[in-house]
């Protein structure tokens, strides 16, 4: 286990290294440089070469790239918004906890209904409920996020007066559990496509878990459907599921960019989106860094997860 563990770690901090490296390369590449986006249109040639003096630019790229790694290890420096005139690292720990909330309560909303909704597929298979269930999850999972927060707006706002058009401006991470009557849209919206693409793969793999050999074996020891469903397929079938989490993160922080935007939530999403209508570049590279870590740590929770759930993968010599 624990070979595994360093393995799997090991290759984290690689893939971290690497969106590190390219996110120093794309602050680089910012057309005029990172003066012009600091400085505006108005800036002249003095001001351009005062800024590259002040904040170390005019030093070799290496040079540049060494601070840039020391920063993000010493400090946790993501950078200066120059357009909130704050650190980025202030600005997202504001959002963070935010986001965090909603994604994370979307995630376990979705596996809730998604479970359930997969094992009804295969108890009524290829009758009419499957069929419908699979209909409306190819549905949802086509649906842009923007489209169906639209729609839950229009429906269950204006028209229905059931739920706020937005969670409350001075929301904090913990609301979301004192007011959730506020964040009902908001949770919908990201976790309907969540919802369609687990319960899909709980659909498939439920369906594989009944063709394998221990089932027959159950089966002809005599156990009911209810104990070779529950208590032999299911606990099988649901182990992919657990890598699925993982490999859905980039998915749903996407989803949470896009859903945040339209409910004016002040959260990672929305933080993004202004600083890129901003021309805020510090801003957008620190939160890619930030969600992009989170996905990392996220697959690799899930890596360690599956493996203690299944022997199989911690001892394999695949790994």
């Amino acid at each position: 286990m624990i070979g595994f563990l360093f393995r799997r770690v090991i290759q984290a901090i690689i893939v971290i290294l690497g969106v590190v490296f390219i996110v120093f390369l794309l602050s680089k590449l910012i057309p005029g440089g990172e003066a012009a986006a600091a400085l505006g249109p108005r800036r002249t040639p003095a001001a351009v070469a005062h800024f590259n003096l002040i904040n170390g630019l005019d030093l070799p790229i290496y040079d540049q790239f060494w601070r840039y790694i020391w920063g993000l290890v010493s400090h946790l420096d993501l950078g200066y918004s120059f357009k909130n005139n704050e650190p980025v690292k202030s600005l997202i720990s504001q959002r963070l906890p935010k986001t965090l909330s909603l994604v994370g309560v979307s995630t376990l909303v979705a596996l809730i209904v998604a479970i359930p909704l997969g094992i009804l597929q295969v108890v009524k298979r290829y009758s009419v409920v499957d069929y419908s269930l699979t209909t409306a999850s190819f549905l949802f999972y086509a649906m842009p996020p923007f489209f169906l927060g639209f729609l839950l707006i229009l429906y269950f706002s204006f028209n229905a007066h059931l739920f706020p058009v937005s969670p409350p401006i001075g929301s904090t991470g913990t609301t979301i559990f004192t007011d959730p009557r506020a964040f009902v849209l908001p949770a919908i919206t990201l976790s309907a496509i969540t919802i369609a693409s687990f319960s899909r793969y709980m659909r498939s793999s439920m369906m594989d878990a009944l063709t394998q050999d221990y089932v027959r074996t159950a089966r002809a020891k005599g156990a009911s459907n209810n104990r070779v469903l529950y208590g032999h397929a299911l606990r099988n079938a649901l182990l992919p599921i657990l890598t699925l989490i993982g490999l859905s993160l980039p998915a749903i922080a996407s989803g949470a960019l896009i859903t945040e935007t339209v409910f004016n939530y002040a959260g990672m999403g929305l933080l993004t989106v202004t600083a890129a209508g901003n021309d805020d570049v510090p801003t957008v590279l620190g939160t890619v860094l930030v969600v992009t870590v989170f996905t990392v740590a996220g697959s690799l929770l899930a890596d360690v997860f599956y493996a203690i759930a299944d022997p199989r993968i911690r001892f394999g010599s695949s790994t």
